[in-house]
Parts: structure tokens; sequence; C-alpha cells
């Protein structure tokens, strides 16, 4: 169980400075407290580990019709629920949440990048030999 605080502590804390920096970058996004910025990056992973999956699956045809892109409008519609569950957290509307997610992601995905977390076990590699099975 203990082997599995460190890479959930490491993404909550990526998420949250990610979170901080647009923050600063997005003037529609707004944190009162050091408090919400933690509490919102905390139930924004619960989101997108619970939630987001369900609506991945309810909309697939209309994400397949838009080539994927959906999945943009799904990512800004969990930053509005985590908006609207969390006092202090403010969205100020459907496109800074837009514009936000895909910031957010992106930097997410290169400081998550930089730290290296990846564990060598659990990546897929390709057979030396050229047989898959």
């Amino acid at each position: 169980m203990l082997n599995n605080l460190a890479p959930f502590l490491t993404h909550w804390a990526i998420t949250a400075l990610s979170l901080w920096v647009a923050s600063y970058l997005f003037s529609g996004l707004k944190f009162d407290s050091t408090a919400s910025l933690v509490v919102s990056a905390l139930l924004l992973g619960f989101a997108n580990a619970i939630v987001k999956p369900l609506l991945i699956v309810l909309t697939l045809p209309l994400t397949l019709l838009t080539f994927g892109l959906f999945l943009l409008v799904i990512n800004a519609l969990m930053i509005m629920l985590v908006a609207a569950l969390v006092r202090g957290f403010k969205v100020s509307g459907f496109w800074t949440a837009f514009f936000a997610s895909i910031f957010i992601s992106l930097l997410s995905i290169v400081i998550g990048s930089l730290l290296g977390g990846s564990d060598p076990a659990t990546t897929i590699q390709m057979p030396h030999d050229g047989v898959w099975l």
C-alpha cells in the first residue's frame, strides 16, 4: 500500500502546481486560499479517475464523431465540476475552463516527464527477438 503513496502524492503535487500556475495565467481562474488549491487538486484527481471515464463512455459516439476533440470539453467540464464543489475555487466560464484544462494537462505532462517518475517495471518494451507472443 505504501508503494502507491509516493506516486499518488507526486501526481497530486504536480496537479496542484499546474493549477497554481494556471491561476496566474488565466484571469478567470481564482483560488481564495492554499487550502482551496490543495483540495481542488485532490478533487480534480478523483474526478478524473471516477467521473471522467463514465463521461467518456457515455459520450463515445460524440467523441468518435469529433475525432477525440470532445475529450477537451470533458476536461473543461471536470474543472467546472471541481469549481462547483470546492468553496474558494472560481472559474469564470466554460472557455476559461477549456483553455485552462489544456494548459494544465500540458504542464502536468511536462513536469511529470522532468521528474521522470515512471517505473521501469511498468513500461511496455518491444521484444528484442521480434516475437510478440
